[in-house]
């Protein structure tokens, strides 16, 4: 399982974990073709010069696992893997109950094996820590072992990560089969937004399944703390509660997805049963969402402009999660250095940052602010003029309408030259980047159909719907050349190409 906690072993501990002894490890890797494969160390030069040998190095994880299987070695490895537990008599195991902990809520259960304690979180090397934690608790010896939610399914039910307090390093992949199986009844399961030690600590067996209010994460919070600065009537506060409540939307179709999944899964063949122990409040939901675009993007540009301290982090969210509500394409970043970006920044002009600019300098701390007078673009030079680097959303089309292209200039992005001698980023979409020179997949095709339609009119509005479809071949082609940075392409190679 990808997301156990790694714990790799040298040789002595290897031979510690099995209570081998000299020698003994080197017959066991000569005769047992399962014995998990180690690895050795990499030595640099200068090791290998001093006549150093690499230590060998096995999964400790792999290792327990493996021992737990092995007739000879089943009691030193993993408890919860040990085979005898498949034939053995089931005994009905009991709730001990909740138990607020250092790494998430958790449910203790008493089995004949011991204390299962299981953990209601799917943070990574949780099991581990938690079973480091009991071993170090002279109260807590009775807890044998730990295990917590991996966050996707298992042949069986939920997949789980497991630690035994005996070796709290070494995780393995525990079944919730077999779990179910040692405390002799379903186990209650809680969907991921409503693990919460509020929710949890309200189960028992027998319960009813609790109903509970989903908690807006951090994104919907600050939209709606963010939509308080607004009049009631302002645009900027109906983008604000929109985006908020399609979040809101967005997470509770998630949790009746999570939760149809896992509750069907006991009717697969080797599925077990479990309970839902918690679902979320119904009521007024969906909630609801503007269908006006107009005033949606009113109240997006609002906000982009707005020099209120308080619009910095819903529009990093706004273009995170509503691009196409901006008048602007994506962020990109380019070197000062380049002589095209040189010429391009000296025609633009210093202004007062808006919260636009504020998310386009991120944590940068020498920043400067300009707009770009003709397309209106938001532009933020970090650095010096000539070491640093400029950072501006590129626009979605260029306004010189009267003119026609004359190049286009491959740098660290696609500029454009039109016949009145300007420059411009190239223009693109919200969602897009224009990607040039040999790549994976279609890489040059976005910025070969882009340069095809300006080709053909140089203020139009392009498109990138079905670009790999749409762009020339020949122009394809030639962007995919591995050119040199600043190399220019003239409108007659490139119409030749197209």
């Amino acid at each position: 399982m990808a997301g156990l906690r790694s714990a790799l072993l040298l040789k002595h501990e290897v031979e510690k974990l099995l209570e081998l002894g000299r020698g003994e490890l080197d017959r066991l890797l000569e005769e047992d073709e399962g014995f998990p494969r180690g690895s050795q160390d990499h030595l640099g030069r200068i090791d290998r010069a001093l006549g150093k040998e690499p230590h060998w190095r096995w999964d400790g994880g792999l290792v327990y696992s493996w021992a737990a299987r092995s007739s000879r070695f089943s009691k030193r490895g993993a408890v919860l893997l040990d085979p005898a537990l498949e034939t053995r008599a089931v005994a009905l195991g009991k709730w001990i109950g909740f138990q607020p902990t250092s790494q998430g809520p958790a449910t203790d259960w008493e089995t004949d094996l011991g204390v299962v304690r299981i953990l209601h979180s799917t943070r990574r090397g949780a099991a581990s820590a938690m079973a480091e934690e009991l071993a170090e608790d002279t109260g807590a010896q009775s807890v044998t072992s730990v295990c917590a939610l991996y966050g996707d399914i298992g042949i069986s039910g939920p997949a789980l990560v497991g630690a035994d307090t005996a070796q709290p390093p070494l995780e393995y992949e525990v079944q919730w089969g077999m779990v179910t199986r040692l405390v002799g009844q379903p186990l209650p399961w809680w969907p991921s937004l409503l693990r919460r030690s509020d929710v949890i600590s309200q189960w028992s067996p027998g319960a009813p399944i609790t109903i509970a209010e989903i908690v807006p994460d951090e994104q919907e919070a600050t939209l709606r703390q963010a939509a308080s600065y607004w009049s009631v009537d302002s645009p900027a506060r109906t983008a604000l509660v929109d985006l908020a409540n399609s979040l809101r939307n967005r997470r509770i179709d998630s949790l009746n997805s999570e939760i149809r999944i896992f509750g069907d899964h006991d009717a697969y063949p080797y599925g077990d049963p479990l309970l839902i122990a918690a679902r979320h409040r119904t009521e007024g939901y969906p909630l609801p969402r503007t269908d006006d675009r107009d005033v949606l993007s009113a109240g997006w540009r609002t906000i982009a402009s707005s020099r209120l301290f308080e619009a910095y982090e819903p529009l990093g969210i706004g273009m995170y999660c509503e691009p196409d509500l901006l008048p602007f394409g994506p962020p990109t970043e380019v070197s000062a250095r380049g002589s095209t970006a040189r010429r391009w920044g000296q025609r633009l002009a210093p202004c007062d940052p808006t919260a636009l600019h504020a998310v386009l300098a991120d944590e940068a701390q020498d920043v400067s602010f300009y707009t770009d007078p003709t397309t209106r673009i938001p532009v933020v030079r970090k650095g010096s003029a000539r070491q640093g680097t400029w950072a501006f959303l590129a626009p979605l089309r260029l306004p010189d309408q009267a003119a026609q292209l004359r190049s286009v200039i491959l740098d660290d992005t696609v500029w454009v030259k039109t016949d009145d001698d300007r420059i411009y980023p190239g223009p693109c979409t919200p969602d897009e980047h224009l990607w040039w020179g040999p790549g994976g997949g279609d890489r040059p095709t976005e910025a070969a159909w882009v340069i095809a339609q300006l080709l053909d009119d140089i203020s139009t509005e392009v498109s990138l719907a079905d670009n790999w479809r749409h762009a020339p071949k020949g122009l394809t082609k030639l962007l995919n050349r591995a050119h040199e940075h600043g190399t220019e392409l003239s409108r007659a190679e490139l119409e030749q190409a197209r």
